[in-house]
């Protein structure tokens, strides 16, 4: 195979391995009644005027299946800790005592379950599209290697080779979707 064209299959790979990288960690962040650290992940706090990861000023534990509790390593950032959950609106209340955050995760409705499979779809579908479209950028490079003097035939192989790939990665996404999906539907 031709170099010009194994670079383009060596970057769309990596391309793709990021984009089913970024989808799981998406699919993390939705709750699936367990209580679990990620879940705070994409939450920010107002640390001294910089946006900071709440992970970043304090430790995220779960001592029960139900529960999570956020202990600030300094005392005075427990009420900009619990002003960023509020407004991070992800339907938990924290109960602040003045040590520690404890967030009592409630157990899901079979309406709010439906929900959240919802969206686990549309997360999966993000993901494919942006497989996708790294398949069609690769295509387009591979198809320029034609004024470099790269031959149809091996130009045909990239294509196929970069189809393979895409296919291979959008399993991998459907894989990922189903296991979240029946991660949410077990009571």
């Amino acid at each position: 195979m031709n170099d010009l064209i194994k670079k383009q299959l060596d970057d769309a790979k990596a391309h793709m391995e990021k984009a089913i990288e970024f989808c799981d960690g998406e699919l993390v962040k939705i709750r699936a009644g367990k209580a679990m650290p990620s879940m705070l992940d994409g939450i920010y706090v107002d640390y001294y005027g910089t946006a900071t990861p709440l992970n970043q000023i304090g430790t995220v534990n779960t001592p029960d299946a139900r529960t999570l509790v956020v202990q600030p390593w300094e005392k005075s950032m427990i009420s900009a800790i619990e002003r960023a959950i509020m407004e991070a609106n992800i339907g938990l209340n924290p109960q602040n005592d003045g040590l520690v955050i404890r967030l009592n995760v409630p157990p899901l409705t079979e309406e709010r379950r439906k929900d959240l499979v919802k969206k686990v779809k549309e997360e999966a579908e993000k993901g494919r599209i942006a497989v996708r479209n790294i398949r069609k950028d690769a295509n387009e490079k591979i198809k320029r290697t034609k004024s470099e003097g790269v031959s149809d035939d091996e130009i045909k192989g990239g294509e196929n080779e970069v189809q393979k790939l895409t296919d291979s990665c959008i399993s991998r996404i459907d894989r990922l979707m189903e296991a979240k999906e029946k991660d949410i539907m077990t009571v």
